[in-house]
């Protein structure tokens, strides 16, 4: 139902990173933020990656490499968000979600701010990974709705956390262990608001091995159920281990080509 698409996504699976954006605010804005979002994270990482040994970057902390990487990338893309706010002002109080995915090592690091999402689907269990920054989420944590009660609201887009509003973002990342066959689906609300995760779950178990036709299937759902939002879906899919290649080359050029199997739509 929407005229213009505010929604962006990007991937490069030489390095094994996926990222997907919505954005919000003014005239175009919101497609300007999720734009300079997903072009600065792919580009920061693929930067970062591939001028460092990938376990050299972030020893200066605790943090696993992934989680340091994709920390710093948001934090450039927030800042390039805000400068660009700054510097015209059709695009002041602009700014966007992102959700964002690095698979390297046996493991995935996630990053997310606001409510586009993260899903798995191992085996048969299918869960939300991510977890949404938005006031409907506080309140059902805080027990004032249920989850069903959540679904039928119409304060669903309410977020209290995007890129481009601060100048300091709080992104929430975490590692996870990786399975041969795990699928994994990074969503825009225009999904998750319109097609409940049941029918989901039932659509990656019957097209698990045909990726474009679960992301075309995914779509039309959306669609069919009002498609009142962007609606952009990313599909990744684990093909066999990707454990740490021995030495700086051999990490470069494995990267993540043979692991997985990647595809994305759009509406």
């Amino acid at each position: 139902m929407r005229d213009h698409n505010e929604d962006s996504i990007g991937m490069d699976a030489r390095i094994g990173l996926v990222a997907l954006a919505d954005g919000m605010g003014g005239y175009n804005a919101g497609e300007v933020a999720s734009g300079i979002a997903v072009a600065t994270l792919m580009a920061d990482l693929k930067a970062a990656l591939s001028h460092h040994e990938p376990q050299l970057i972030g020893q200066e902390d605790a943090d696993p490499p992934g989680v340091t990487l994709l920390r710093a990338g948001i934090g450039r893309a927030n800042a390039s968000i805000l400068l660009a706010a700054r510097a015209q002002r059709e695009y002041a109080g602009m700014g966007t979600t992102l959700v964002a995915a690095l698979f390297r090592d046996d493991r995935v690091a996630v990053g997310h701010v606001g409510d586009s999402r993260l899903y798995r689907l191992r085996g048969d269990n299918f869960e939300q990974v991510t977890r949404d920054h938005s006031l409907l989420e506080q309140q059902i944590e805080r027990g004032l709705i249920t989850r069903e009660q959540a679904r039928r609201s119409k304060n669903k887009n309410l977020v209290t956390r995007a890129l481009g509003i601060d100048d300091n973002v709080a992104a929430e990342i975490h590692v996870h262990g990786v399975c041969c066959g795990d699928l994994y689906l990074l969503c825009s609300d225009g999904l998750s608001d319109m097609v409940p995760e049941e029918d989901m779950h039932l659509a990656l178990c019957s097209l698990r091995d045909k990726l474009q036709l679960a992301a075309n299937h995914l779509v039309r759902m959306a669609n069919d159920n009002g498609g009142r939002d962007n609606i952009s879906v990313i599909l990744v899919r684990v093909l066999q281990p990707f454990p740490p290649p021995v030495g700086f080359l051999a990490k470069i050029k494995s990267g993540l080509r043979r692991a997985t199997g990647i595809t994305q739509w759009r509406s």
